[in-house]
């Protein structure tokens, strides 16, 4: 069979930012299949099938999921193709390709980069005027401090302005041992929902469970919602905000699915 998705390569960038870029710059395939359905893997969880083949990631590895409902939606990205194969309109599928090629090799690097944002977080920066924004950040913000103060038994330092202030390394400590021994899809998803908040306290709420992802989303973007409330929108950001939303929701639902077991 012929290889799919060849363009993921297995030590290529994780963060899906970075991700589209390189895409952009690749031919697309063509579609070749007729059929998408679903199948058990012998080996446990699910396969997404094309003509009754099984997909393959860059790294020439069964691209399994463990959940029936995630094997579903992404046998929905595969069918929702046209003409052509656009990876860029098919998250899980690329996080699934991550998670199998790349994150399955690099779980201490990649639980590293998660507990890095948490002790230089987005949430940790405040703004000191005007108190319409301050008062903002408070009420999205300080739920989830104080969730990850009360998890993780410390205190994160505050700050306001872009000055950067140093966390108690053993707080980031028991932050990346929250991290041991995830598994690498659910992993993945933790991480490139970290990026695209910018907060690994966020990210962390949402795998939790503790907000909903649309909350999740809304707290990230604070800042950029105040500021277009008083200066008005762009075009092109609101182009790249809706893409990696995509992402985000991927992210969140693999975190949601995945915590089921």
């Amino acid at each position: 069979m012929r290889e799919l998705l060849s363009d993921l390569e297995a030590d290529g960038p994780i963060d899906p930012v970075e991700r589209a870029k390189v895409l952009s710059r690749r031919t697309l395939p063509k579609r070749f299949y007729k059929e998408v359905s679903v199948g058990a893997a012998e080996e446990g969880g699910h396969l997404v099938l094309l003509d009754g083949r099984p997909v393959k990631t860059a790294g020439r590895k069964t691209l399994t999921v463990p959940q029936l409902a995630l094997a579903e939606a992404v046998a929905g990205e595969w069918a929702a193709q046209e003409t052509l194969i656009d990876p860029m309109t098919m998250p899980l599928t690329r996080i699934a390709n991550v998670a199998i090629d790349a994150v399955a090799l690099r779980l201490g690097e990649v639980a590293d980069d998660v507990a890095a944002y948490a002790g230089n977080d987005l949430l940790c920066y405040r703004a000191d005027t005007p108190q319409s924004l301050v008062s903002r950040q408070e009420t999205a913000w300080r739920p989830v401090l104080d969730w990850a103060e009360s998890r993780f038994s410390g205190r994160f330092v505050l700050a306001e302005g872009i000055m950067p202030v140093r966390q108690d390394p053993v707080l980031i400590g028991r932050v990346r041992e929250s991290l041991e021994g995830m598994a690498a899809l659910r992993l993945a998803a933790l991480h490139v929902a970290t990026t695209l908040t910018g907060s690994g306290l966020l990210a962390l709420a949402l795998e939790d469970g503790l907000l909903p992802a649309e909350a999740v989303w809304a707290a990230a973007h604070v800042d950029e919602d105040w500021n277009v409330e008083q200066w008005g929108g762009d075009a092109e950001a609101e182009k790249v905000r809706a893409l990696c939303k995509r992402d985000f929701d991927a992210a969140a639902l693999i975190l949601a699915e995945t915590a089921r077991g």
